[in-house]
């Protein structure tokens, strides 16, 4: 583990401004990751803070942002915008990168995705896709899935979900899974809810599970490049 960095933006979108955070490796980083919160919450929220740590100090650059808002039209508009501040930021030259959040930001990342894929059938810059608790549904109401953007994802994908989350079914995850035609994978926290509350282990103890996983991941993608 190394030490890292800590720099406020403001990413201009619109007529306003998107607060953003840099976690910023002491060694130069060719890669870097992209995260956003979920519908409550903002760039604080602890599972992204303990996650761009972790990323951080083992040398992935991140960049976690704030958009408030429960419009998925509106938070991918704001996410795009963040992705196309990084690829033209000059303080950090990336090789690639990897767009991920947590909940409603994971489906904004998966929008960006698709887009990104249709624009520009060429496009090297995204790396892949992290979806950390992915609500591919509303609770108990399982009959209508937020899938449509998954299937035409051209990157690999990683879901992190918990074996006992409301908004994400263990068997309908594993279906729409099936049929995802990139390299995907799901890391199951055992007994994990939608919030990542396992009884009988500490928050830390389940976000630590969860950045090894993901830090896993990103170095296997990085060494098939």
């Amino acid at each position: 583990m190394g030490g890292y960095g800590e720099v406020k933006v403001k990413i201009p979108f619109g007529n306003k401004y998107l607060d953003a955070i840099f976690s910023v490796p002491e060694r130069i980083s060719t890669h870097g990751v992209v995260l956003t919160h979920g519908a409550g919450g903002d760039m604080n929220f602890p599972h992204l803070v303990s996650l761009a740590t972790y990323l951080a100090s083992h040398g992935v650059l991140c960049l976690r942002f704030t958009c408030k808002g429960l419009n998925i039209t509106y938070r991918t508009k704001a996410y795009k915008r963040v992705v196309e501040y990084l690829k033209s930021c000059e303080e950090y030259t990336l090789s690639g990168v990897f767009l991920g959040g947590r909940s409603m930001g994971s489906r904004a990342a998966a929008s960006v995705v698709r887009q990104i894929s249709q624009d520009d059938s060429k496009d090297e810059f995204v790396l892949g896709l992290i979806c950390l608790s992915y609500p591919l549904h509303r609770p108990k109401l399982q009959s209508k899935l937020r899938d449509e953007d998954l299937f035409f994802i051209r990157c690999p994908v990683l879901f992190v979900s918990g074996s006992e989350d409301e908004m994400c079914k263990k068997n309908l995850l594993e279906g729409v899974a099936s049929k995802i035609k990139v390299p995907k994978k799901i890391h199951w926290v055992d007994k994990a809810n939608h919030g990542m509350f396992v009884k009988g282990r500490t928050a830390d103890d389940v976000m630590m599970e969860i950045s090894v996983e993901i830090f896993s991941w990103i170095q296997e993608i990085i060494e098939q490049e």
